[in-house]
């Protein structure tokens, strides 16, 4: 089995030291961030590993393994680094799939006083790059092709679910951010997604975008797919364009989620408030919550405006070597008994 991994594994690394060499090329800082955190992220789906810690008085306490190194890497950027990127191992429980493993390694990347515009052109980048090093003109998965040398299109969420599931998004979003759940289930139904009578807004929202959208981005060439609704900015800023979406983006090649990215948000309260509203709907959903991480909280008030992408790593390799499975290309892919 190593054998015949070992050529994308190969490939994998000199696709790693080649973005190394592009983004130190760009003045970026390579950090390094601890995997041990007081809180995983604060996300509704997300879900984490925790352990114990001991201390030496015997006294315990409980740590996770961080979902992404974004935390981390937001109090370097208030602590006054400027253009940081890190190879984080990340921890997601839940996640096991041909594009998920539980353990798996995250590009992210951060360009204090620079806008989100930025990353895009970074990850047109990044595919062009992994591709000439890989020695492919053509990323595959499944049945689906891309360019990776096109530019991405560009194609907003409410654009995206006219042209592919005929819905008008927006008309379900108020000037203020309000969301009409009722308006969203009757175009959903009429789109032939099915709709269960315990499913809010964004349980509909998800649901057409991983049944109608996904399968069509990437297609030919990569898809940006930004402008999100302000429901689901997770911790990114409004946008100054519309008070409905936010400066979110997600970057889709042959229909594989690869990157997500934000302007981010530097209101610690308005971000205090969206963490403990997704806290409320895990604990609703799941049964449990996790704590908020005060000292990322408390460096927001001094964050400077910024941008930041996270990019995983594996499935970009992944489609650079035409691999069907994301273990095809980890070194030393997890095991579980099923």
């Amino acid at each position: 089995m190593h054998a015949d991994r070992r050529p994308s594994l190969l490939a994998r690394n000199r696709i790693q030291s080649a973005l190394r060499a592009f983004f130190s090329g760009d003045d970026f800082l390579e950090i390094d961030t601890a995997a041990l955190q007081v809180s995983p992220g604060n996300e509704t789906h997300l879900h984490a590993f925790s352990t114990e810690l001991v201390g030496s008085d015997g006294a315990s306490s409980t740590l996770y393994l961080h979902t992404s190194p974004e935390f981390a890497c937001k109090k370097l950027l208030a602590a006054g680094e400027r253009r940081i990127f890190t190879f984080a191992h990340v921890y997601r429980n839940r996640e096991q799939s041909p594009t998920h493993q539980p353990e798996f390694t995250m590009l992210e990347w951060y360009r204090a006083g620079e806008t989100y515009d930025a990353l895009m052109r970074d990850c047109g980048e990044i595919l062009a790059l992994a591709a000439e090093v890989a020695g492919t003109s053509t990323f595959r998965h499944r049945d689906i092709e891309c360019d990776p040398f096109l530019e991405p299109e560009r194609l907003t969420l409410a654009e995206a679910f006219e042209r592919h599931a005929g819905i008008d998004l927006l008309a379900t979003i108020s000037p203020k951010g309000e969301i009409d759940r009722q308006k969203l289930a009757s175009q959903a139904a009429k789109a032939g997604i099915r709709i269960a009578g315990d499913d809010n807004w964004s349980d509909i929202f998800s649901r057409v975008l991983i049944e109608k959208i996904e399968p069509e981005l990437g297609r030919g060439r990569a898809t940006i797919l930004c402008e999100y609704p302000i429901t689901e900015a997770a911790l990114a800023r409004r946008s100054l364009r519309s008070p409905k979406v936010a400066e979110r983006f997600e970057l889709y090649a042959c229909g594989v989620e690869l990157a997500n990215a934000f302007g981010e948000l530097t209101d610690a309260t308005e971000q205090r408030r969206r963490f403990e509203a997704d806290m409320d709907e895990k604990s609703r959903i799941y049964g449990e919550r996790y704590p908020l991480d005060e000292d990322f909280l408390a460096a927001l008030a001094v964050m400077p405006e910024a941008s930041g992408a996270a990019l995983g790593f594996d499935r970009l390799v992944m489609l650079a070597c035409g691999a069907s499975r994301i273990e095809q290309v980890i070194w030393t892919p997890a095991r579980w008994n099923r």
